[in-house]
């Protein structure tokens, strides 16, 4: 990417982005009444529809499951994309042009990805129909070799590049692309035209949405200038190999149905694992695993609990597999769900298992997974030799930070007793030097993140939402501010507060332009409180309420602006819900102030009650001062709730 989408750009995008458009392809929707629409939500199952939409506000809501939002986060849910794919699929569905800032806060030229993308996605037709041609034999027979026939090659869109070296250049010369453009893309060569890819099999890299953003390329013949058995698009506006991971196109619903994500390391192993029946392989692509490929995995999974998914890596058993698996171990603080390594004991990849042993043996190679702890654990002990007395010393001391790292503590003893076992030492002299492990640091905290026994990391680099920081603020680990707690819309003593701030929400023009008398203190619940602040201090953008609907004002940036302001996820959910919710009649300005009325006259109510219980316990001789100080007090609460039962006699009970 190029940096930063221009936040104009992203308003552009919302503002363009019909809601019932973006809804439509996934769900049938039928009018409702009131400007809005409904239909069986996407998100789970249900025979009654439940979920509705409000074009007029660009917001959607399920009554059922409590998902609600825009039409990028509908995007985002429904096709696990991140912020940034979302806001690119409706740019270039809606036709805005987005513009970049990089690192150094300027903005990028503009159109570079949508041309890049297109001229990509053209490229990838051209590949794949000239894998068909003589000169593309040899790679079609590697295919062959390798247990691919013609269907699994169109399945996963598998293309040559012809040896002349100038056919793509000119292929998409002819569609209008200039040079510039191409070499932008990383598809020709600056120097002359040349083609960036000549004589190889090339393999498209989707992101999660299916925009194709670069290629993989094998080499085929002996003659081939460029020495490298594999060889990547360069690193372009749309294309960083880092942030890449191929088959994420194909893997990403079934990662996200399934809770689990396998991680191979090459692209015919991704293609063997998926018609083996593994369709939630993935592989990095030209580089090793890292951080940025973590944290787009464990997206598509999900923030969930570390005993719910897993991400299983296939490893050879070899000294580079295990070196491979320490740095994913060092690593794997980017996961809370839990880690595995499957290892076939023949050191073959699943492209080769497929081919020895067939489908099942793939799908058999990942069953037998172990947890990514002990393969390390197996692995450190290895390297020591146990026949001798300062050989298991050792090997106790590089093994006992592992299992001072398990904060789950019933499993630390059980790995204590493990470890003992297998290194033949007294198991107190065990549990000592774990205990020793944890004082020092190294089992209780290890590059930000907690572990259990699995392999699964308790805290993320980054915060995740709801989750509340650790008590006393453990260095290293990432305190998370805990979220407002969700209201109960059926709870009767919250029926005025939550149709109040709906009218808040929805039509706030209708109220007084002292809000009606309306305090923080009269929403007895956090979460409208917030919202009912919010929706105060935004529309004082337009001026004072005067029962009209303010000049230039625009609903769908309204609730926009109420949703940044919010800046509480709980609180934002409850907003979405309000948005949509269908008020109970045709507002107006008494039918607002009544609202305002009625939820004052609740807390004047209390006060009234509280005030007569101190009365009460008041000696009116002993304490004849004050006695006469809360008499006078009552009588002006008094006098507020009779002007406050006047105004809310339109609030329907």
């Amino acid at each position: 990417m190029a940096g930063r989408i221009n936040e104009e750009d992203i308003a552009l995008v919302r503002e363009r982005s019909r809601i019932d458009d973006v809804v439509s392809p996934y769900v049938t929707l039928r009018r409702a009444g009131a400007g809005s629409l409904k239909g069986l939500c996407p998100f789970h199952d249900e025979k009654t529809p439940s979920f509705q939409v409000t074009p007029a506000r660009g917001l959607y809501y399920c009554f059922g499951c409590g998902e609600g939002g825009d039409a990028i986060s509908f995007l985002q849910k429904k096709e696990n994309l991140s912020f940034v794919e979302a806001v690119e699929r409706l740019a270039d569905q809606f036709n805005v042009q987005l513009r970049y800032i990089d690192d150094g806060s300027r903005t990028a030229e503009t159109g570079n990805r949508r041309r890049i993308t297109e001229a990509n996605r053209l490229a990838a037709e051209f590949y794949a129909h000239q894998l068909t041609s003589p000169d593309a034999l040899v790679g079609r027979r590697f295919l062959d070799g390798r247990g691919f026939d013609r269907q699994a090659a169109e399945h996963f869109g598998i293309g040559f590049a012809p040896r002349g070296g100038r056919d793509l250049h000119a292929f998409l010369r002819q569609r209008g692309f200039r040079d510039d453009e191409l070499v932008r893309a990383g598809l020709v060569r600056e120097n002359g035209g040349w083609d960036f890819f000549q004589g190889r099999l090339l393999w498209p890299i989707r992101d999660a949405g299916g925009v194709v953003l670069g290629f993989g390329a094998r080499r085929l013949f002996d003659d081939d200038r460029m020495p490298a058995k594999y060889l990547n698009t360069p690193e372009t506006a749309v294309y960083k190999k880092s942030h890449v991971l191929y088959g994420l196109d194909l893997a990403r619903q079934p990662i996200a149905k399934k809770s689990q994500a396998v991680v191979v390391e090459g692209y015919t192993d991704v293609m063997a694992a998926h018609l083996s029946g593994v369709d939630t392989a993935v592989a990095s692509c030209g580089t090793a695993f890292g951080d940025d490929h973590a944290r787009i995995l464990q997206r598509l999974l999900g923030q969930t609990s570390a005993t719910q998914g897993e991400v299983i890596f296939t490893f050879d058993g070899d000294a580079a597999g295990q070196a491979a698996a320490l740095k994913v171990f060092k690593g794997d603080q980017n996961f809370i769900t839990q880690t595995y390594v499957a290892v076939e004991p023949h050191g073959w990849d699943p492209c080769d298992l497929r081919i020895n042993e067939g489908d099942a043996a793939v799908r058999e190679l990942v069953g037998r997974r172990v947890p990514l702890y002990r393969f390390v654990m197996d692995n450190v002990i290895g390297e020591f030799d146990l026949d001798r007395a300062d050989g298991r010393v050792a090997a106790l001391r590089a093994a006992a930070p592992l299992v001072a790292a398990i904060r789950d503590r019933s499993l630390v003893a059980a790995y204590v007793h493990e470890l003992a076992g297998l290194l033949g030492l007294d198991l107190e002299d065990v549990r000592r030097e774990v205990a020793r492990a944890e004082r020092g640091g190294q089992g209780a905290q290890r590059q930000g993140g907690q572990r259990d026994g699995s392999g699964s990391v308790d805290v993320v680099t980054e915060p995740m939402v709801g989750q509340p920081g650790p008590a006393g603020g453990i260095p290293g680990e990432t305190a998370v501010t805990p979220l407002l707690p969700l209201p109960d819309p059926r709870d009767p003593r919250l029926v005025v507060e939550r149709g109040t701030v709906q009218l808040l929400v929805q039509v706030p023009w209708m109220f007084s332009p002292d809000w009606g008398g309306l305090e923080a203190d009269d929403f007895a619940h956090p979460a409208y409180r917030r919202i009912a602040q919010t929706a105060r201090l935004v529309f004082s953008m337009y001026g004072e309420p005067s029962g009209e609907v303010p000049d230039g004002f625009d609903p769908a940036a309204w609730i926009h602006l109420l949703r940044e302001g919010c800046d509480d996820a709980n609180a934002e959910q409850v907003l979405i819900a309000l948005s949509v919710e269908p008020l109970l009649r045709d507002p107006d300005p008494l039918y607002a102030d009544a609202y305002a009325a009625r939820l004052q006259l609740q807390r004047v109510n209390e006060a009234i009650g509280a005030l007569k219980g101190r009365m009460q316990r008041t000696n009116p001789i002993e304490q004849a001062e004050e006695h006469r100080r809360m008499f006078t007090d009552l009588l002006a609460w008094e006098t507020a709730r009779k002007d406050l039962q006047a105004r809310s006699f339109a609030v329907p009970d």
